[in-house]
């Protein structure tokens, strides 16, 4: 028979996240820190809009682009949180969830051939949707000496007359690292003087704990006409199982996104569209309840680690922390698999965001802190039975 199957899906690699989920679901009495959805519920609010919207007979397609009202009210939000001006009609699309916007970015805009760089460690996506697209991933490996941020010397030894795209994921996943405006500043001035687009994604843009706001690229000078935005509801208003996102750039771009999409989606969940309606209207205080909770976790591991000698920089974004298993002498793998088996609780091994996470584990704080308490207990257990090699 003759082989039913792309070879270049088959090479793609599963991925690592989830292996640790499946594991640890089996596992009694085990504690994951591996997944990154948040432990709230949606708003109440949120959920009766959503609700309504069904007793309501709302259950039929909306405009492929999604709802009027979404659009507006997420040019609203982008304008009033990061001073960002999108008009709604040409420049806005509804998607399921950001993984679609940035899969739809990527092949609305790679030719065969085209090189799109990627900072690692980063979100397990960037990689195969390059793939997928014809386009030729190049990574670039960040620095745990830098913060984990990505520097202007950094991104110009990766360009070459092939690079089309630059993904810039901050505030990351998986490291919680961030981008200042200054950070921003350099790196916007090599995406102009080398002609490149950058897909900004932005899901963790709410939650940031540093002293300064949330930054977009898109909202520096000459930057808005060369970068896709992504962003979404699942990270700050606790909307994971909603799947709504959205991309927001040049009418250009937008306009072929939105043809891939009607081809393969039609349109995003209605009763989702309405429902974060109400989310973007009515939720800031949620957003920052829910913020001010994580950063207290996030403060709370900070601590711990410093008890018991796991070596951490300070993240400033997301909900990840990313520790250094590097004086233990074991491989990330590894070092996951012995705390998984013998104290039961499940992180992500470094490396399932690139090569160069390894030495690393991602810890996620989305999670209550009695569990986290009990969970570091355990690891500080774990790192009392193994002897650091340095």
């Amino acid at each position: 028979m003759r082989n039913p199957l792309a070879q270049k899906v088959v090479e793609i690699k599963p991925s690592g996240i989830r292996k640790f989920f499946d594991i640890v679901s089996e596992m009694e009495d085990a504690i994951s820190l591996g997944v990154g959805e948040p432990d709230f519920d949606t708003p109440w609010n949120v959920r009766d809009e959503g609700i309504y919207a069904l007793e309501k007979g709302k259950t039929f397609y909306t405009s492929n682009s999604g709802l009027k009202e979404l659009k507006e009210e997420i040019s609203l939000y982008l304008n009033r949180r990061f001073h960002l001006q999108y008009q709604y009609q040409e420049e806005v699309f509804i998607t399921v969830g950001g993984s679609e916007a940035i899969d739809l970015a990527l092949r609305a805009m790679l030719e065969p051939g085209d090189e799109v760089l990627i900072p690692q460690p980063s979100y397990v996506a960037y990689e195969p949707c390059t793939v997928l697209a014809g386009g030729t991933p190049v990574f670039i490996n960040l620095q745990e000496k830098n913060q984990f941020r990505l520097t202007k010397q950094e991104l110009l030894d990766k360009v070459t007359d092939k690079t089309k795209i630059l993904i810039l994921p901050f505030p990351n996943n998986p490291t919680g690292a961030i981008m200042t405006r200054q950070d921003l500043e350099a790196i916007a001035e090599v995406v102009r003087e080398k002609d490149l687009y950058v897909i900004s994604d932005e899901i963790y843009a709410e939650l940031s704990y540093g002293e300064e706001d949330h930054v977009s690229i898109a909202s520096l000078p000459g930057m808005k006409e060369r970068t896709i935005l992504i962003n979404g509801f699942s990270k700050a208003y606790a909307m994971t199982g909603w799947r709504l996102g959205y991309a927001c750039g040049p009418k250009l771009i937008i306009e072929q996104m939105l043809k891939i999409h009607q081809y393969a989606i039609m349109c995003a969940p209605t009763n989702s569209q309405y429902a974060a309606v109400e989310a973007l209207k009515n939720c800031d205080s949620d957003v920052e309840r829910m913020r001010e909770v994580y950063n207290g976790r996030r403060r709370y591991l900070m601590h711990r680690f410093k008890e018991m000698g796991l070596d951490c920089f300070e993240p400033f974004g997301a909900f990840y922390v990313f520790p250094s298993i590097k004086k233990f002498g074991m491989t990330s793998e590894e070092f996951a698999n012995r705390l998984l088996q013998e104290q039961k609780v499940a992180v992500v091994p470094g490396t399932a965001f690139g090569e160069c996470g390894e030495g690393f584990v991602r810890i996620s704080y989305a999670y209550s802190l009695e569990n986290l308490k009990t969970a570091l207990e355990r690891v500080e257990q774990f790192l009392l039975h193994i002897k650091p090699t340095e």
